[in-house]
């Protein structure tokens, strides 16, 4: 894996990112990505059949991997919501406004058809700006 100054990459327990060769998140300059994240803690699935715990714990997922580089949701810029039903929106909706209620990131839902585990309902990810508080303290004064 190459790693420079400008671009660091950190893993998480999913079994996933070896085996298809991805990290969970990739700082590149000021953006850091993280990739698709489902609710799982290891090879454990949380929330089975409800769509708000697994949003939650997929949001918490994603959010641990900023931790990595030292941000929080208030750095978060972009959110994408992946769902298998259309009937989950408003219950993967409360979950996001619990965690990016104050931020206010552009997000997007998306109904797809499934994912790599059927049991899944919700999968997240974000995309954050590491200069935003710097940013946001030069427009405050």
């Amino acid at each position: 894996m190459t790693e420079t100054p400008e671009v660091r990459r950190v893993q998480s327990d999913s079994p996933w990112e070896e085996q298809f060769g991805f990290a969970r998140a990739v700082a590149a300059g000021d953006r850091v990505h993280v990739a698709g994240t489902m609710p799982f803690v290891g090879t454990v699935l949380h929330g089975e059949g409800d769509p708000y715990e697994q949003a939650r714990v997929a949001f918490s997922n994603a959010l641990a991997a900023l931790e990595e580089f030292g941000l929080d949701a208030g750095s978060v810029v972009r959110v994408r919501i992946y769902l298998t039903h259309t009937r989950d929106m408003d219950e993967a909706g409360r979950a996001h406004k619990e965690f990016f209620d104050a931020a206010r990131p552009a997000t997007t839902m998306v109904v797809v058809s499934g994912f790599m585990d059927p049991r899944v309902l919700v999968e997240v990810e974000l995309e954050a700006f590491r200069a935003f508080r710097a940013f946001r303290g030069a427009r405050e004064q």
